[in-house]
């Protein structure tokens, strides 16, 4: 599974560990993703989407009618 989310499109970030001798080397910042199953009424079903904390947060306040519809507006299959 990739660290992708579905609703809001967060994707790692990529950066620099630092030691104290400041020698970098590279590391990835992943976003809090989570796999989550909601009852889409409006189709009789269960949709299991891949979210990131902050994408849950906002399903509960728009509802998932709206945040299905979005994340097919961005083109992604449900």
């Amino acid at each position: 599974m990739s660290a992708h989310c579905q609703l809001t499109g967060a994707q790692p970030g990529f950066g620099n560990r630092i030691s104290h001798s400041h020698r970098r080397t590279s590391r990835r910042f992943d976003p809090n993703i989570q796999r989550k199953r909601y009852w889409l009424a409006g189709e009789g079903r269960y949709v299991r989407l891949t979210l990131s904390a902050r994408a849950i947060k906002t399903v509960d306040v728009i509802g998932v009618e709206a945040a299905v519809a979005r994340i097919r507006a961005r083109g992604e299959k449900v």
